[in-house]
């Protein structure tokens, strides 16, 4: 750049190769020996001061008899490529953060969308056709196929596994198992409404299992906010107008071993090279290897080729669909959730699942126009209220 100063302005400059100052008269301008970038050139208006780096005016000052402000210019030349570096690493870093939210907020609408349709076929299978454990096998048979069809035909990948792979996934696929099954058990029972009410305690659980088995602490605001959780789930239970034991039984066990899945599931998933859709397609298998034989001894095949024939005269050939679609569908959305898993800890998973719960809650009874008194709404809504709370109190 050039940087231009008047004579009249100056009556001295300073010598920058010899670190000192020349005394001339103030009608001649002193050329000083400046380094090859610094070049001085003088003509009769101005004297131009040219440099290959940046300058700037640090002050003025005029050496002589009395010391007057002269005109100091120094170079420098700004390095600024670190900053733009951690701005643009800054910038990268919260793009990322970014897509991964988003990300994660896709897999949970879909989770809970697919879970919805779920509810609702499957009641009304188990409203035709009560025989929960057939129901809970042919679920995971669907999935397991389904998966088997995707490796074969490479729309997926096949997961590399060994035996410490499937050893340590049989704890998971035993609580997986459990839980399913005490699920389906419930709602054979009671409306889908009021097992999921009890089952929006499951943060309940979650906390309980975590403290005494992972060893982790909580702050008071997060055990607080159990106390409506429980409190609603319990009134909505003594309200429930078609109340019924085995359902209420169910739920809470299948709270409690999907608390244990979870968990299990994050740990053996560290470490592994199986993503969260193999991770699962090996857990309905393994599932309904272990459920397979507990199925046939509990029902048996009498006992489902009557029912098959009762429903199918009472429903028609449209009850084929219902049992496919709520086979598939209960695949489809386990197989989200633990995608979604893969990125979340267990209790985000469980306060999610039970967040999930509300829109099952409310299509349920809009669907099956489920009988709900004020008071039991009023414990749903407090379990609820305390599933939000418990959220934001864990955030």
């Amino acid at each position: 750049m050039s940087f231009s100063i008047k004579q009249s302005a100056l009556a001295t400059c300073m010598d920058l190769s010899n670190s000192f100052v020349h005394k001339r008269s103030q009608s001649r301008i002193c050329r000083s020996s400046f380094p090859p970038a610094l070049i001085l050139q003088n003509d009769h208006k101005r004297t131009n001061i040219s440099v290959s780096k940046p300058l700037h005016v640090s002050s003025f000052e005029i050496i002589g008899k009395e010391k007057r402000a002269a005109i100091q210019c120094k170079a420098y030349e700004a390095d600024k490529s670190q900053p733009i570096e951690a701005a643009a690493a800054a910038a990268a870093e919260v793009k990322t953060e970014t897509a991964k939210r988003v990300k994660i907020g896709i897999y949970f609408a879909t989770w809970w969308a697919l879970n919805v349709v779920f509810n609702i076929y499957n009641k009304k299978v188990l409203n035709a056709y009560p025989y929960p454990w057939l129901t809970s096998t042919l679920s995971l048979a669907c999935g397991s196929l389904m998966m088997l069809i995707s490796w074969a035909t490479r729309i997926a990948e096949p997961p590399k596994t060994d035996f410490e792979f499937w050893k340590t996934l049989f704890p998971v696929a035993v609580a997986h198992t459990i839980g399913h099954v005490a699920a389906t058990v419930s709602m054979s029972k009671v409306a889908v409404s009021f097992t999921h009410i009890i089952k929006s305690g499951e943060p309940a659980f979650s906390v309980l299992v975590s403290s005494c088995l992972l060893g982790e602490t909580f702050p008071p605001a997060v055990y607080l906010s159990l106390v409506p959780i429980i409190g609603g789930c319990a009134l909505a239970a003594v309200t429930e107008l078609n109340f019924n034991m085995i359902g209420f039984t169910g739920a809470m066990i299948s709270n409690l071993a999907f608390v244990f899945r979870n968990i299990f599931s994050k740990k053996g998933m560290k470490g592994k090279s199986v993503s969260g859709m193999n991770y699962y397609a090996c857990l309905s298998m393994l599932s309904l290897v272990i459920l397979t034989p507990f199925a046939i001894a509990v029902e048996g095949p009498q006992m489902w080729a009557a029912g098959w024939e009762k429903a199918l005269s009472e429903i028609g050939p449209q009850f084929i669909w219902w049992v496919a679609a709520q086979s598939i569908f209960y695949h489809l959305y386990n197989q989200v959730s633990y995608m979604s898993l893969d990125q979340i800890s267990p209790l985000t998973f469980s306060i999610g699942n039970t967040m999930k719960r509300i829109s099952v809650i409310v299509s349920s009874i809009i669907i099956f126009h489920t009988p709900v008194q004020p008071i039991n709404a009023l414990g749903a809504a407090i379990a609820i209220l305390g599933t939000f709370l418990y959220s934001q109190a864990k955030a």
